[in-house]
């Protein structure tokens, strides 16, 4: 029956501890004891127990005893024995405000807003359980008390199925994948859905292992030096309409090359409605696919986050450097690498590609073979400035040969 005593007076303390003798405990039962108000609701709540029947009559009978007014004074204070609050939340026909006051009361233990909040009939303050998001967190228990609650209100029950929603059910799912996915010997995945910001995300748990199993490359493999992670979710903020047009651009990109099964437009979607933080990290960790898909994304971010990717092969590379619909970054690294400068196909595609910037296609002009180059002067596709440039370096190489 020993707890931890709030009180520091000394008789309280020796209650709660379970040291008083029956005289003392019996007058305290009574109300007896000389106590600051606390500290007797304090000595009360825990008498209310007591192994002598008699001690224990009395000190309910006392708490009964007891105005409205005082009990409403000690519900507020900071300094009350969360065992008070506790019992408060307990009380079948308290006064609402003594409630209220329990339920804004940080110190109020969260197994006692639990029991409130599965046995009131009153729905505002239901309401006013639910308002207090950081304790739902810390205390589920209290959201499965309110769904079991009648007396909810919709309000009340969607806010609660919300932060379940987001702060439990996708976060445990996306563990438990990685746990699996670890089990399977698919360490790569299991990393990226261990620091995947899936609460942010409309992904189903089917969703999220569907595209684990695009994921490739692992952490160590990984080179992010080029990217500020912290301020991506930051700078890049989506809106749902935002969404909506960057995942039909690129099923209309990819349909533009032929024809699109019903799977990879499936598998386009579950991407698309990751987090920019998390499209970011599966470009530069997914497979040829995922990196087919995120090369289209809208987002700068995440289509030069391919580019990185350290699987990225010299083919990828070369109908990338082919493409109109990706980013005018996308190319430009292309045409800065060193690697990929050798590979004559993907200059040649850059070249003839209207989509770089300027400055990168004139830059690679000179290591294009003349025959190639004169057919660049004439392509009306590119700009007229990058036509000049090649009809120029085809005059002065001369004659084909």
């Amino acid at each position: 029956m020993a707890s931890e005593p709030t009180s520091t007076n000394p008789a309280v303390k020796s209650i709660v501890s379970g040291n008083a003798p029956p005289a003392a405990r019996s007058a305290a039962a009574r109300g007896l004891l000389p106590l600051p108000q606390s500290d007797l609701l304090e000595a009360l709540v825990h008498l209310t127990a007591d192994n002598d029947p008699s001690i224990a009559r009395a000190a309910r009978e006392t708490l009964v005893s007891q105005s409205s007014a005082d009990l409403l004074e000690a519900a507020r204070s900071e300094a009350i024995a969360p065992a008070v609050l506790g019992h408060f939340a307990s009380l079948a026909n308290a006064d609402r405000k003594i409630y209220e006051a329990v339920v804004t009361n940080a110190n109020t233990p969260n197994e006692a807003i639990a029991l409130l909040a599965r046995n009131t009939p009153d729905a505002s303050l239901i309401e006013l359980i639910t308002l207090n998001q950081q304790r739902l967190i810390r205390s589920p228990e209290i959201i499965d008390s309110v769904l079991m609650n009648p007396a909810r209100t919709p309000d009340a029950e969607r806010r609660v199925k919300e932060i379940r929603r987001e702060f439990f059910e996708k976060e445990r799912g996306a563990r438990q994948i990685a746990q699996e996915l670890r089990a399977r010997g698919n360490s790569a995945a299991a990393e990226f859905f261990e620091s995947a910001e899936l609460s942010g995300a409309e992904l189903s748990i089917d969703d999220a292992w569907a595209i684990a199993q695009h994921i490739e490359v692992s952490d160590d493999d990984i080179d992010d030096s080029w990217l500020a992670r912290e301020f991506i979710e930051e700078v890049f903020v989506e809106t749902p309409e935002q969404l909506a047009a960057n995942m039909q651009a690129v099923i209309n990109a990819e349909r533009m090359e032929g024809d699109i099964s019903p799977e990879r437009i499936s598998m386009i979607r579950r991407i698309m409605f990751m987090t920019v933080k998390d499209r970011v990290k599966l470009a530069m960790k997914g497979d040829r696919e995922a990196r087919g898909i995120l090369v289209r994304d809208s987002n700068k971010i995440v289509a030069t986050g391919v580019i990185h990717n350290p699987r990225i092969t010299d083919q990828e590379v070369e109908k990338i450097a082919a493409m109109r619909t990706v980013a005018d970054e996308v190319l430009r690294l292309i045409g800065m690498s060193r690697a990929w400068a050798r590979s004559y196909p993907i200059i040649h595609n850059l070249a003839r590609n209207p989509r770089p910037p300027m400055a990168t296609a004139v830059q690679v002009l000179p290591r294009i073979r003349t025959k190639d180059l004169k057919a660049i002067s004439q392509n009306r596709n590119v700009s007229e400035a990058v036509r000049r440039q090649a009809y120029r370096l085809t005059e002065m190489r001369g004659p084909v040969t």
